[in-house]
């Protein structure tokens, strides 16, 4: 939780794709964004990193989430599911979100997204 906002991650795998003869593994994640702070928030922009089981790490920078940049009202929350795609069939994201505080004074601040794990639970010993 950072400024009173929490995020709560949901991975799941979809499939595997063969493509040029390359196994592609699709994952999708559903996301919850809590704010639990007394004043509207809107989410402006996103940056992950996104790694590989391999270290082959990938970066995705872009404003809002899923095309929308959500306000969020106190106590609510917002929720979207996105996707990645790995080569490998077990890989991680982290990241962080730009928000403001719509208070009288409005604040900038950084929610950070701790890693989580995608992966395909059938190559997982």
């Amino acid at each position: 939780m950072t400024e009173n906002i929490d995020v709560c991650v949901e991975p799941f795998y979809i499939e595997e794709r063969i493509i040029e003869q390359e196994s592609i593994y699709v994952f999708g994640y559903k996301i919850t964004i809590k704010n639990n702070s007394a004043y509207n928030v809107q989410l402006l922009s996103r940056h992950w990193f996104i790694t590989d089981s391999n270290g082959q790490q990938s970066e995705v920078q872009g404003e809002g989430v899923v095309g929308e940049q959500p306000v969020i009202e106190p106590l609510g929350e917002f929720q979207y599911t996105s996707g990645s795609n790995f080569k490998t069939p077990v890989g991680t994201m982290h990241g962080t979100y730009d928000m403001v505080c719509q208070s009288n004074n409005p604040t900038y601040f950084k929610v950070k997204i701790p890693p989580f794990l995608l992966a395909n639970k059938t190559m997982i010993h």
